[in-house]
């Protein structure tokens, strides 16, 4: 129709990661650059470097990423836009795209419950929405399994852990997370998510107080790890 030719005008839909205009059947990313993101497979096994983070620190089953953050690189651009420009669609496309492949992993497409990294109330009132949750919310769609973002919950804010060193960025979120009406999630195989793993630090603490649930299981998923 003309009027969506006109809107395409005014508010014209580029690639995330590009910046090149997305033809009529693309959203958010292009086929290019979709195809060529760098996926880890980390999914396919526990031998991975990001399961690898949390040997002997955090009781989890399994973990795993989808795509390799590099500075500078697309996958930047697309957690950036994700994180600070309001782009919500990026978390929901991004999650759906990698729930595709975890649905074919039994590790990860037998979890009960997804529960996204929280976000203190004001930074969410400040950005107006949890990043994490939205990558939630497309993992839910495609693999059948319920989200919910009200039993973890950030006691107090923390500083940014960017460019603080591992044990810093353990300091900073240690014991900030707390678990409510855990009743109502005891039993559950939960599958916890966030946008980047570098560390592990902000995940191991929210290990540390979903663990005192009886009976739970704990997997991650994260869009994008980060080497140090």
């Amino acid at each position: 129709m003309w009027t969506d030719d006109f809107i395409g005008l005014v508010f014209p839909r580029i690639c995330i990661a590009c910046g090149n205009s997305l033809w009529k059947h693309e959203e958010v990313v292009c086929d290019s650059c979709l195809y060529h993101l760098p996926r880890t497979n980390f999914h396919l096994s526990d031998d991975n470097p990001v399961n690898r983070i949390f040997w002997g620190r955090a009781g989890i089953l399994h973990a795993a990423s989808y795509l390799l953050f590099n500075k500078g690189s697309n996958v930047q651009h697309l957690i950036h836009a994700l994180k600070y420009k309001g782009r919500k669609d990026v978390g929901i496309f991004l999650g759906t795209e990698y729930g595709r492949d975890l649905k074919k992993c039994s590790f990860f497409s037998e979890s009960s419950i997804i529960l996204p990294v929280p976000l203190h109330k004001k930074k969410y009132l400040k950005r107006g929405y949890n990043q994490s949750e939205q990558f939630a919310i497309g993992l839910s769609g495609v693999m059948g399994i319920p989200y919910a973002c009200h039993y973890l919950y950030r006691k107090y804010s923390s500083e940014t852990q960017t460019r603080k060193s591992r044990f810093k960025r353990w300091q900073n979120v240690n014991e900030i997370f707390g678990v409510r009406e855990t009743e109502k999630i005891a039993g559950s195989r939960i599958l916890l998510v966030d946008d980047v793993v570098t560390t592990g630090a902000t995940l191991e603490a929210c290990v540390n107080a979903l663990s005192s649930i009886p009976g739970v299981t704990i997997s991650l998923a994260t869009i994008a790890y980060a080497r140090i």
